[in-house]
């Protein structure tokens, strides 16, 4: 895709049949009428998981400052880490845990650590013991 080009997205990816289960942990409408949270929701997914810039929102999802505030707010309220909890808990426990670092940065003082000896890697790593 060229990078002029704006993805478009005709229909919110979350499921119509998963709004409720999510609906109580959302804040309650004061005021205002505001934007649909399954859309909003929606576009703050594909942002996430596709790795783009919230200017890069996809129209269908609704304006991306409207995406970015929700995350913000939402994120500050404790929604997201109540609904993980809450879907994680039904889950039970995990036979294993994996931790993706694709998103990881290192600090920039990071590189020096191999060049200064502190670091070891590959075959002259020490394992434990």
């Amino acid at each position: 895709m060229k990078e002029h080009e704006e993805p478009k997205r005709l229909k919110p990816s979350m499921s119509a049949s998963k709004m409720p289960v999510l609906r109580p942990y959302f804040p309650k409408s004061r005021g205002l009428k505001r934007a649909d949270d399954r859309r909003v929701l929606s576009g703050i997914v594909y942002m996430i998981r596709h790795g783009l810039q919230w200017k890069d929102a996809p129209s269908g999802d609704g304006p991306h400052k409207t995406l970015y505030n929700g995350f913000i707010r939402w994120s500050r309220l404790g929604v997201f880490a109540r609904i993980f909890s809450a879907l994680t808990g039904k889950a039970g426990v995990p036979d294993e845990l994996m931790i993706d670092s694709t998103h990881l940065r290192a600090h920039r003082t990071a590189a020096s650590l191999l060049k200064n000896g502190v670091l070891r890697v590959g075959s002259d790593a020490q394992g434990p013991g």
